[in-house]
């Protein structure tokens, strides 16, 4: 994939980092969101629980960076967080009012970034084999976590979907 006869450069981690913190902002504010819209309805209690574990997993990557000594980026989350707010311009076919889709596509964008976030933990784990400090049975935790949260989101997306379309979905 690349060169492997010279070293890595140690900044590179630092960097991917650095983008997973910036779209971990985004996540975190996106299901934030998602929760507070649906407080109140069947899926609002799974969406209260997956958000605050998204919350989580954002500390444990900052604590992940602290450890390593990786300098976060404010500038780069920011623009994170700045993209998640600009990705609620989408009118969705409605102009005053909440449209149904827009949990579907909610649901979909967030159910991305946990999936991205998982390959973060996976990376990470084969990071944590060179004996730097990492934790291999934090990121393991992480994982499994990442991977059950992808599952809970792709359950409430197809509930969404139901709604939205008026379908039964046919679940595996």
């Amino acid at each position: 994939m690349g060169d492997v006869t010279s070293e890595p450069d140690p900044r590179l981690l630092g960097t991917y980092l650095n983008d997973h913190l910036a779209g971990a902002g985004a996540g975190v504010d996106l299901a934030s969101r998602i929760a507070r819209v649906h407080q109140g309805t069947p899926s609002g209690p799974a969406l209260a629980h997956v958000a605050a574990e998204i919350a989580r997993d954002r500390t444990a990557l900052l604590q992940i960076m602290k450890d390593l000594g990786v300098p976060r980026r404010r500038t780069k989350a920011l623009l994170g967080r700045l993209a998640e707010k600009v990705g609620r311009l989408k009118l969705n076919n409605r102009l005053l009012r909440r449209s149904p889709m827009s949990s579907v596509v909610e649901l979909e964008t967030l159910w991305l970034g946990v999936n991205g976030k998982s390959r973060l933990w996976r990376s990470l784990r084969a990071v944590a084999a060179g004996d730097n400090g990492l934790s291999p049975q934090l990121l393991d935790h992480l994982l499994d976590r990442a991977r059950q949260q992808a599952d809970d989101l792709e359950d409430l997306r197809m509930q969404a979907v139901e709604e939205a379309f008026g379908v039964l979905s046919h679940r595996m």
